[in-house]
């Protein structure tokens, strides 16, 4: 179903049988029929134990009746000296007691030489996908439990100190090199595109990232955007078109806004992803899936699959990996980051001095709650550079954007609007009511004395006086 190296899977599967004819047919029907190219053969059973040794095993199929050492006396050996491989009996025998015995002996499955190829291809497939997801929990076990990570430039384009997020990239680079699928959810403007690029980046694939934005896209768009069509398919069809899957081929396609298909959409994913195969629009021969499927949303799935609009079973089936990014105002450590480095990127990109932001900016940033998030800031940071004439980075640009995103107060007539006292029983002192406008402004300014006083139109030595007058004696 995919291939992030030249062979799939990353283990190889091998072939035990006495009958090179019967080796040679299954070989090729794995190959044709399951993209399963890294397979090796042996006809000899004792033969088995030394290429185990060697490693890089992880599937094997053989046969019961072989001379020299038996198919049952083999899979006791796999059993006891390689618990971690895998093992399906293809037999010749189609006997109830014999399939449950080697049931018993640790056999994945067991299926007879004359069964239907489709059946046998997809117990290998079953087989090799939960390999590969024993892989993926050992190595993110592994990943997160250490806490580091293995190549952090490949999050370079992602600025950040925060905790949380750092937990995102050591699971993102747990999980790059697995063929599964990914989700990554997520409010609009976290970086959610970023997270992909470093994913793709991580997985070792040959082949290019290819993104596709699905939301708006109908059914029939949708089918031709990822599956492309032949000459002729339909009226307007003049000549053959490459759909996103194969430029994807041994590469990685992302997949944006997922929670915008149709249900007849989802139904064309969620087949892409059970066969790993597609027919492109007007062609009747299959081609297999060979890219790894990364998607992302800003809305909530589980919610959207409860109501009936989106599917449960595509649902499960994409987040087999899934990785939350949190907001911008769940992390505001980094807006000082973000500002700083908004503000280098700006002056570069419009080929300015980088200016200087006036010490209360990143204060004031931090208490706003950023509903667009990153892009949002970059956006207010481009727009005040944009205009920057001054040393100093006016605070003018930031005051007006986020006063606009603020939904506006309806003012009320009433008399109490205008004064706050009005309607009090008994009117606070003067020291109290000052108090009290302190004790807010403080509140409101997340302790930071600057903003404080900005709030109240005095100055920062006069807030300070006011503050520790109000402190209590020391006993």
């Amino acid at each position: 179903m995919n291939a992030m190296d030249q062979q799939y899977p990353t283990f190889r599967i091998l072939l035990v049988d006495d009958e090179p004819a019967w080796l040679k047919s299954l070989s090729l029907t794995l190959r044709s029929c399951a993209g399963l190219t890294n397979i090796s053969t042996c006809q000899d059973s004792r033969e088995v134990m030394g290429l185990l040794a060697q490693g890089g095993i992880g599937l094997v199929l053989l046969d019961l009746t072989m001379p020299h050492l038996s198919g049952e006396e083999l899979l006791k050996q796999v059993a006891e000296q390689y618990p971690e491989t895998t093992t399906i009996v293809v037999s010749g025998l189609n006997q109830l007691e014999t399939a449950v015995r080697c049931m018993k002996l640790g056999a994945f499955d067991y299926f007879i030489k004359t069964d239907d190829e489709d059946r046998i291809v997809g117990g290998v497939l079953r087989a090799v996908r939960m390999k590969e997801m024993q892989l993926d929990y050992l190595e993110m076990s592994s990943r997160l439990a250490s806490g580091e990570l293995q190549h952090p430039d490949a999050f370079a384009a992602i600025v950040t100190a925060d905790r949380a997020m750092l937990n995102v990239f050591a699971y993102a680079e747990a999980v790059a090199k697995s063929p599964q699928p990914l989700m990554i959810t997520g409010e609009s403007g976290v970086g959610k595109e970023l997270i992909a690029q470093a994913v793709h980046r991580l997985s070792g694939c040959r082949g290019k990232l290819v993104t596709v934005n699905v939301a708006g896209l109908d059914d029939t768009v949708f089918a031709d955007t990822l599956f492309g069509h032949v000459r002729g398919a339909f009226t307007g069809a003049d000549q053959l078109r490459r759909g996103m899957v194969e430029e994807a081929a041994d590469g990685t396609l992302f997949l944006d806004e997922i929670g915008d298909l149709s249900i007849p959409s989802q139904v064309k994913l969620l087949r892409l992803l059970q066969e790993g195969e597609f027919f492109p629009l007007g062609c009747d021969q299959p081609r297999r899936l060979k890219a790894r499927i990364i998607v992302a949303t800003h809305q909530n799935l589980m919610e959207k699959e409860s109501a009936g609009t989106f599917r449960r079973d595509l649902f499960y089936r994409l987040r087999t990996h899934q990785v939350h990014v949190p907001p911008l105002r769940e992390r505001p450590g980094d807006i000082t980051l973000l500002l700083d480095h908004f503000l280098r990127e700006a002056a570069q990109a419009l080929g300015r001095k980088k200016p200087t932001p006036p010490r209360e900016l990143a204060q004031f940033l931090v208490m706003y709650s950023f509903p667009g998030n990153v892009r949002e800031l970059k956006a207010m940071v481009y727009d005040a550079v944009s205009i920057h004439r001054d040393r100093m980075l006016s605070m003018e640009s930031f005051l007006k954007a986020v006063g606009q995103s603020q939904p506006p107060v309806k003012e009320s007539p009433s008399p109490s609007r205008q004064n706050p006292f009005a309607g009090f029983v008994d009117l606070p002192t003067f020291s109290d009511a000052a108090a009290f406008l302190v004790a807010e402004a403080m509140h409101r300014a997340n302790g930071n004395q600057t903003m404080a006083a900005r709030l109240l139109g005095i100055s920062q030595p006069a807030l300070n006086k006011r503050l520790k007058a109000m402190r209590p004696e020391p006993v």
